[in-house]
């Protein structure tokens, strides 16, 4: 292999080792991505309330400061038009509780009337989440679990 070949390729390998390691010290700030999300949705059923739970494990190297839930239908307005963290600023938190070193385990819980069953779609329903770490970063997940309204 010529001299100038082998100059190159260890150039390279230098500036791809070098992009590769600023790559991992930039994800290593982010919050990571939920982990063991579920959703599920139980119907009212005669004078019982039904109920939606969601539960979800999050990992964030500074602490979880907050975690907002919002389920929304398939056919609804936010399916169209993509939900920003503006959009979660006002929606239902959900309570968090360490669960190891970087990790809190999150539950949200909400009860649904009959009321609530007659007048909500039918069909597909997402659940978004919004965590922000106490340093400030934040994380939207607009699809983190799926459920079905019948």
């Amino acid at each position: 292999m010529s001299r100038r070949i082998a100059l190159s390729v260890a150039a390279g390998v230098v500036v791809l080792g070098g992009a590769g390691a600023f790559a991992l010290a930039y994800a290593g700030e982010e919050p990571a991505p939920l982990a063991h999300s579920t959703a599920r949705y139980t119907a009212p059923d005669g004078d019982r309330d039904g109920s939606f739970t969601f539960a979800t494990d999050v990992t964030v190297s500074s602490g979880v400061k907050s975690v907002k839930v919002l389920a929304w239908p398939e056919s609804s307005f936010s399916a169209k038009n993509k939900l920003t963290a503006k959009d979660m600023a006002d929606v239902d938190s959900a309570v968090c509780k360490p669960s190891g070193e970087d990790t809190a385990h999150c539950t949200y819980s909400v009860k649904v009337t009959g009321a609530d069953a007659e007048s909500s779609p039918r069909g597909a329903w997402h659940v978004a989440v919004l965590v922000t770490a106490q340093d400030g970063t934040t994380n939207l997940d607009t699809k983190a679990a799926d459920f079905t309204v019948k």
